[in-house]
């Protein structure tokens, strides 16, 4: 100030002088608040990648070790095979039956749960008396454990002493008891299959209808008033307003609902154990028996692991079109 006072130049170094304070009191990248508020984001983020990367990546990273090598339960140390596994699994006849009858298993129970899903959500919605205790009993298959109830339905689909058949005869629908009429449900190919895909129906349907409860409950009623005026039947609104608005969480539930029916094991193993002569065998069953029955680790590890070619092009399918419904 003085030099410009006195007509003179600024010296430089005294203007690098004042500016040094300035620079010097500039937060570091690591103390601003976008640095902040991203840590904060990881380290919400830091058990959810701990709980897939232990549980869900060690797991599956284990697993494929097992199917490139021999691996077995009586020898000590396992030898790296390639894919020899997945090729003697390709060969296999038993495999393709277990292919076929997951599929049959998934897509069978899959259509079920979502037409009595929304059958008993939509149902649910309506004010009537008792439906608070209508709500528990409804639920109760989800809640009970998986074991008690799949022996309950075991005794009553028994070749003997089913209480369906006794009920069927007494309602004139099949042969008087002791007749040949009676039909085998857990006996009879293509009654065991279904047999199986019903008690999973019935014990996971619920599941389907309280997620649909959810979405259908975060509808604005003003937009279903609003589509009544304009004159829109009721499937019209279900296919128009509704569906589109609660796509998210359909979509979710689909994905996991998929997951568990596909890989579900109790319910086939309780029943039938993979008969009458592999008629249930599925992909999870056939690699339970082949891995820990039979002492093949490798060999039951690629059959594991050919659920994940399954479940894979549907589950990027639903997430992008997750996605793309967020955008």
């Amino acid at each position: 100030m003085d030099d410009l006072m006195a007509g003179r130049e600024p010296d430089p170094s005294a203007a690098l002088a004042l500016k040094v304070p300035v620079e010097a009191a500039k937060p570091r990248w690591w103390r601003s608040v976008t640095a902040r508020r991203y840590a904060f984001g990881y380290s919400l983020l830091t058990p959810a990648i701990l709980y897939v990367g232990l549980l869900v990546g060690v797991p599956f990273l284990f697993s494929l070790y097992l199917a490139l090598s021999d691996a077995s339960v009586g020898a000590p140390v396992a030898r790296f095979v390639g894919l020899e596994n997945f090729v003697a699994v390709v060969q296999s006849g038993t495999f393709w039956v277990a292919l076929r009858n997951s599929l049959i298993f998934t897509v069978g129970a899959a259509v079920c749960k979502g037409l009595l899903g929304t059958s008993l959500a939509f149902l649910l919605m309506q004010s009537f008396r008792g439906k608070k205790v209508v709500r528990v009993l409804v639920v109760m298959p989800f809640t009970i454990p998986i074991a008690v109830s799949t022996l309950g339905w075991k005794w009553m689909l028994d070749s003997q002493f089913s209480v369906i058949n006794w009920a069927l005869g007494q309602l004139h629908l099949i042969g008087a008891y002791g007749t040949d009429a009676w039909p085998v449900w857990l006996g009879q190919p293509r009654l065991a299959l279904a047999s199986v895909m019903f008690v999973n129906v019935w014990r996971s349907f619920p599941f389907s209808a309280i997620v649909l409860m959810a979405g259908l409950t975060s509808v604005p009623p003003e937009i279903i008033d609003a589509a009544k005026v304009d004159g829109a039947s009721f499937r019209q609104r279900f296919a128009k307003v509704i569906v589109p608005m609660i796509a998210p969480i359909l979509l979710i539930g689909a994905l996991f609902d998929t997951v568990f029916t596909l890989s579900d094991i109790s319910i086939v193993y309780l029943l039938t154990n993979g008969g009458p002569n592999g008629a249930t065998e599925i992909l999870p069953m056939l690699a339970y028996r082949v891995g820990i029955q039979a002492g093949a680790l490798g060999r039951g590890a690629a059959i594991s692991l050919f659920l994940f070619p399954l479940l894979l092009p549907a589950m990027i399918l639903l997430l992008r079109n997750l996605r793309r419904r967020e955008w």
